[in-house]
């Protein structure tokens, strides 16, 4: 055995050692820091490393994430923090929810994969299920891992059914970093990089603008440009929790239909709870034609994603070619377990009403922030559990976050508003948890504000 696999095969064996292990001794833990550390700048990604050392180190020891349960987690040294990124949103169920781990444990216990060439019994109950809490007359799904997938097949599927070429999407929004993702996203930044992305025409009009969206739909009516369908999160999440004016979705759905385009709610961040309703466009009474969803969907505990749609507009992925759009991993018994428990933990529990009592809490809390500490915030944006803080500058929102992580709370930046910190918290945070942030906050803002 050549020396390099020799030493990977010991390297796999102490490490499965390691994980397996219900304790670590303080001196583990520290070597597991310094490990870690190494491996990321070396082998994973150094500019990752450095932009968030300053943030995710306190003392002597960075913080490894190691162990959490609700919206509180521990590092592999035993110091606690609460949550308030909540992975992104991923983490709607909180840390390691013990319903969807079961489940997924006794799935694992029975068969982790499906062959691919029969019939897997619970892909079929997870789509029964979307079907069932899905808005309007959406009936199919298909199933893959990340939400970029999510949108990339919800992409593929509104140009297939009618057969044009373009899309409508947002200034700012976040759809992904897939080729056809990111050329619907909203930030130029990500996009100018790779170079020619997706070959058809996309337009990025202001997000909340309504004439915007109806005018760009007229023009390319005129001079002969087909429009495949129009993007939009319902609340833009990464440009820092922007919600819309009250009449942009139903106007956009009304301009949709007037002119044949199909309309895709990218509900990847918001869906299933996190804005205070089940679906961010619930928060409007829009149907979408296609609605994609990850994140959530998998408890915080399996990656799953979907992109669903109608009967008719599914046709096309079904006729001629029933495998005209596969996976072999997406959709696995594994992802399907978590996310029949997890939709049935957020219905069983309400978590949607849980986000939008929480969300009316705790929102007039920060605006009484920001109105005491103008010179250190511009605003605080948000619906549900799915807040923005908005600084004056990025430095500012750079220190907030440092200065709370060293109070023991987990916040971040978005990935299109550099001077927006996020407040995105499990939706099973505590009242308890949510005053203890709040106090935090509070001196994290005070000592930040002597600054400036």
């Amino acid at each position: 055995m050549p020396q390099s696999l020799g030493d990977a095969l010991s390297y796999t064996s102490r490490w499965l050692e390691i994980i397996q292990k219900t304790e670590i001794t303080e001196a583990e833990g520290k070597q597991i820091i310094e490990e870690s550390k190494n491996n990321f700048a070396e082998h994973f990604n150094k500019g990752w490393l450095e932009y968030r050392k300053s943030v995710t180190e306190a003392g002597d020891w960075a913080a490894a994430e190691w162990t959490g349960s609700g919206a509180i987690f521990r590092d592999v040294l035993g110091r606690e923090y609460i949550d308030c990124l909540g992975g992104y949103g991923m983490m709607n169920h909180g840390w390691s929810h013990p319903e969807v781990v079961a489940a997924v444990r006794a799935q694992l216990g029975r068969t982790p994969m499906p062959s691919q060439e029969l019939i897997d019994p619970l892909r079929g109950v997870l789509a029964k299920l979307m079907a069932q809490i899905t808005p309007g007359d959406i009936k199919y799904s298909f199933f893959a891992a990340s939400g970029t997938e999510a949108i990339e097949g919800s992409i593929k599927l509104a140009k297939m059914y009618t057969q044009k070429p373009g899309f409508i999407v947002a200034t700012k929004a976040f759809h992904g970093k897939t080729m056809g993702s990111l050329s619907m996203l909203g930030k130029s930044d990500y996009r100018v990089p790779v170079g020619i992305l997706y070959g058809g025409p996309v337009y990025h009009v202001p997000f909340g603008d309504a004439d915007a969206v109806e005018r760009q739909l007229e023009i390319c009516q005129k001079v002969g440009i087909g429009i495949a369908a129009v993007l939009f999160e319902p609340i833009q999440g990464e440009a820092g929790a922007i919600v819309p004016p009250d009449d942009f979705w139903p106007r956009v759905r009304e301009a949709t239909k007037h002119y044949g385009v199909l309309l895709i709610a990218d509900e990847v961040q918001t869906g299933l709870g996190r804005t205070g309703k089940l679906w961010g466009v619930d928060h409007w009474n829009v149907t979408p034609d296609i609605l994609a969803v990850a994140k959530s969907l998998g408890g915080g505990v399996m990656p799953v994603s979907a992109f669903c749609s109608t009967e008719e507009i599914w046709q096309c992925m079904m006729y001629p070619n029933p495998f005209i759009h596969t996976t072999t991993t997406g959709g696995g018994a594994l992802a399907c377990s978590a996310a029949i428990a997890s939709i049935h933990v957020t219905l069983r529990d309400r978590l949607w009403e849980q986000a939008a009592a929480k969300g009316a809490y705790l929102i007039p809390k920060l605006e009484e922030l920001a109105a005491e500490f103008p010179q250190v915030y511009k605003e605080i944006t948000g619906r549900g559990l799915l807040i923005g803080q908005h600084f004056h500058t990025p430095e500012t929102g750079y220190k907030v976050a440092a200065g709370l992580f060293k109070r023991g709370v987990l916040v971040a930046g978005t990935l299109t508003s550099a001077q927006t910190i996020r407040i995105e918290p499990p939706l099973v945070i505590t009242q308890a948890q949510i005053d203890e942030v709040l106090n935090r906050l509070q001196d994290t803002v005070a000592e930040v504000s002597k600054t400036l």
